[in-house]
């Protein structure tokens, strides 16, 4: 608020401007840097009119309403511990249907379930060990399950501990299955050894067993145009058998 005779008005934003109206002419000026600077807040300032008289004037801080700012920080989501050091051939398991059809699409590679649960501890501390095992075998597919995200799933392919270990084949489907642990990961390391050997086969990919497609089925985990494809796929497999190769010919064991 500026005191100012009656005949005088203030006016500007980056710049004071005081002007007699009676005479509609400006007789001074004031330039300052910022709008709301308080360098020009309580000062007295002298401006001399058209007649050679100074003009005294003062201003005071004007009532300026609050300024609320409002705003987010973006900060990078931390990992939970069953998504650390994951390698590039380990992939989470999302569905049941996915379960089913990375297990027949897998070819005669090795294919390791990975049962666990967040809050289980014998998991959580394995975590490391499986995850450095895949890195030094890198052909072999690790499908974790979450067992917490998919308990029906669980029932009906029978996990009752944790963490629980399944291995797959090609056309033999399910070779092992056993619970492990830090003192027991040489059962997991044996395991790898003897199935993680590459080998030729004829018949396509077993997968689940038939009674478990049927169990996922039931509780509507999994499409019935897929149990059905999948239960031919399996019958077709049992026609066939390893294949050996010897010098350069398949010879099939009856």
């Amino acid at each position: 608020m500026s005191c100012l005779p009656a005949a005088f008005s203030v006016s500007g934003s980056s710049s004071l401007i005081v002007s007699n109206r009676e005479k509609g002419s400006s007789i001074g000026g004031l330039q300052f840097r910022n709008p709301n600077s308080k360098e020009i807040w309580g000062n007295t300032r002298d401006f001399p009119d058209q007649r050679g008289f100074v003009t005294n004037w003062s201003n005071k801080a004007p009532n300026l309403d609050p300024v609320y700012a409002q705003g987010t920080s973006s900060f990078p989501k931390a990992k939970k511990w069953w998504e650390k050091s994951l390698q590039p051939n380990v992939i989470e398991i999302e569905s049941a249907q996915e379960l089913v059809e990375g297990l027949r699409n897998a070819g005669d590679g090795l294919v390791v379930l990975n049962f666990f649960s967040p809050g289980c501890g014998g998991c959580k501390a394995l975590h490391p060990k499986i995850c450095q095992l895949a890195e030094s075998n890198p052909n072999t597919i690790f499908l974790p399950v979450n067992y917490e995200e998919h308990k029906p799933m669980c029932y009906a392919l029978h996990v009752h501990v944790l963490p629980f270990f399944r291995f797959y084949t090609g056309a033999d489907g399910k070779v092992c299955s056993f619970s492990c642990t830090n003192a027991t990961i040489k059962k997991f390391k044996d395991a790898l050894a003897k199935y993680g050997k590459e080998r030729c086969s004829l018949a396509p990919a077993k997968g689940l067993e038939e009674k478990e497609l049927v169990a996922l089925a039931s509780m509507d985990l999994i499409s019935k145009d897929l149990e059905v494809r999948e239960m031919a796929g399996a019958a077709k497999s049992t026609s066939f058998s390893k294949v050996e190769l010897k010098e350069g010919t398949a010879m099939v064991a009856a």
